[in-house]
């Protein structure tokens, strides 16, 4: 149940003829009274002799009773309450009194013998109610309504319990502001999908995901097509910036600005700016260039960059685990940078579920501990290198760096779920777990593919080989054989032990060290998670590289290119559970 307490406003009179009228779009329907302060208030959506003006000059009675220096110049009060979607259909006793709890708990109207404002509290739709309020008391004094919503939202929790509804994770304000009734209907009549703040919400997301300074910035804002006003001061420091859809106008034809701030907290310049704090020259001496096409495995590339994107969130899951909790926010939050880079650049296949997976993690960002940028290097530069790289084909060495990438993210999402579950984020835990649904539905649309061509190269290994990949794989994980040999990805994951032995690895100790403090007895395909982690770990090339030949076959390994500088890197398997 959601209170969205707006105050105030100046005409009663107003308010009171949209909530009983038609509505934006023809969506009010049977609007009328369900409670109000004396219990018996006219009600001009059932009494076909009373009219809207009767209770306007009801509510107002107190306000106009004062001298008109001393009346409040916007004296009106306004709240909706909204059922879950999910919850019954509530009758009009129940929103009457859930109507009278909001208002004694804001202060609108305490009871008790207190002095209360006049209050009524209007029904158009099965799933909410409106209360207007007037804030005069009826002895003439402003009623005690500070921080009403935050009073308003601490009683719809118990209202939620005591009504058995659905239960709405308590947040602590660092939410993203929600788009106003006024935006939702101005985007359904311009046929938009999401309103203009969601829309500039997400493209200054994806404009910041791995900026190094504010000309990248604003320069990416300029590319998405977004007007851009710059605020600067008097000596020419640039203190913060607006921006605006072409196409949003306000009644006036002029574009309708949002300031970073008021899209969502981390939005504002000086908290963009905090990214910078710390980022080191990037390799390449920080000319990132867009490769050729047909070099799709160059330095810059989509795959390269999906191979440091893997790399640095499993090293970020390490830091979110164990590491201080400054430290650890700040890399949960450059991991929402990496997946709006990747969401950004992926391929169609997989575009709306990392898409929907960037949105949703944006909640889980922030929190009441504030992150310390800086920290969090190789998160930003792999975000970097994502929109650099370009947009992924999604099939041959991108679609396999893709499903790793999708697949190591997915275990740093986890961690950031545990880490706000364990901080008692309620709303950021939620919208971890929503991301890693996400993430999940990534996978299965990035990993069969490439999974296919590595089982593919399994099945026409040698008996005996396999049967040594087999024996390998029991001496590594006694207590798993048997399920990884029954499971389709057994094929995949023989061709990935081949592949180590052929680079010089211990395969045996390769398996050793990917189950090392990695719990894998929920994971859906154990194999497919191995497949992940040895090549991973071992730095084996995701393409699909040429048999052996009898020249070859028992000659020295030959030396491989240097893997990506993240993967050099990368750190031991840490304790959190995968299940795809």
């Amino acid at each position: 149940m959601i209170p969205s307490v707006n105050s105030s406003g100046s005409r009663t009179i107003g308010l009171l003829a949209y909530l009983y009228g038609p509505g934006k779009a023809e969506e009010h329907t049977d609007p009328h009274l369900v409670a109000s302060f004396d219990g018996m208030s006219p009600d001009p959506g059932r009494d076909p002799n009373t009219t809207l003006t009767d209770l306007q000059q009801l509510l107002d009675q107190p306000v106009m009773a004062l001298a008109s220096h001393a009346r409040p110049a916007k004296h009106v009060w306004h709240t909706s309450v909204r059922a879950d979607p999910r919850d019954r259909v509530l009758s009009d006793e129940e929103w009457a009194g859930i109507a009278r709890r909001i208002v004694a708990a804001t202060g609108i109207d305490p009871g008790g013998g207190q002095p209360g404002c006049r209050w009524a509290a209007i029904r158009h739709a099965d799933d909410h109610i409106h209360i207007v309020a007037t804030l005069v008391t009826e002895d003439g004094h402003r009623p005690d309504d500070y921080r009403s919503g935050t009073r308003a939202q601490a009683e719809a929790r118990l209202i939620e319990k005591e009504l058995g509804l659905h239960q709405v994770a308590p947040g602590d304000g660092t939410a993203a502001q929600r788009p106003t009734s006024a935006e939702r209907h101005k985007a359904r009549r311009q046929g938009r999908e999401r309103t203009a703040r969601e829309e500039l919400r997400e493209t200054v997301r994806q404009a910041v995901a791995g900026a190094t300074s504010e000309d990248e910035f604003f320069d990416r804002l300029a590319d998405a097509g977004l007007l851009i006003r710059k605020r600067a001061a008097p000596f020419g420091d640039l203190l913060g910036y607006k921006v605006a859809l072409p196409d949003d106008r306000n009644k006036d034809g002029q574009p309708v600005f949002y300031p970073g701030a008021r899209l969502a907290p981390d939005l504002s310049l000086p908290r963009i700016r905090e990214r910078w704090t710390g980022d080191a020259p990037h390799p390449d001496g920080g000319q990132r260039t867009r490769p050729h096409q047909e070099d799709r495995t160059a330095p810059g590339a989509p795959a390269t960059a999906r191979w440091h994107a893997a790399s640095a969130a499993w090293q970020a899951v390490l830091v979110v685990d164990s590491g201080p909790d400054a430290v650890a926010a700040a890399h949960i939050a450059a991991a929402g940078e990496v997946l709006d880079a990747l969401a950004k650049t992926s391929a169609a296949h997989t575009r709306r579920e990392l898409q929907a997976a960037a949105t949703a993690f944006e909640r889980a960002s922030r929190s009441h501990i504030r992150a310390v940028r800086g920290h969090d290097p190789a998160l930003r530069r792999a975000a970097g290198d994502l929109v650099h790289g370009g947009p992924a084909l999604g099939y041959g060495e991108d679609g396999a760096t893709t499903a790793m990438a999708i697949d190591m993210l997915f275990f740093l999402i986890t961690a950031a779920a545990h880490w706000h579950a364990k901080k008692g984020h309620a709303q950021q835990a939620a919208a971890a777990r929503q991301t890693a649904e996400h993430l999940r539905s990534a996978y299965r649309a990035a990993a069969p593919a490439p999974l296919a061509a590595l089982a593919h190269r399994g099945r026409r290994l040698p008996p005996p080989q396999e049967r040594r990949h087999a024996a390998q794989l029991r001496e590594a994980l006694p207590e798993l054989v048997e399920q990884i040999l029954s499971e389709p990805g057994w094929c995949a994951l023989a061709a990935t032990l081949a592949d180590a032995q052929r680079a010089g690895h211990d395969p045996t100790a390769l398996l050793a060290r990917a189950a090392h403090r990695r719990e894998l007895g929920t994971a859906d395909s154990v194999s497919d998670v191995l497949v992940w982690r040895l090549r991973r770990t071992a730095h084996l090339p995701l393409g699909t590289p040429q048999p052996a030949t009898n020249a070859t076959r028992n000659s020295p390994p030959t030396p491989r290119p240097s893997p990506p500088r993240a993967a050099r890197t990368a750190p031991a398997d840490s304790g959190t559970t995968k299940s795809y």
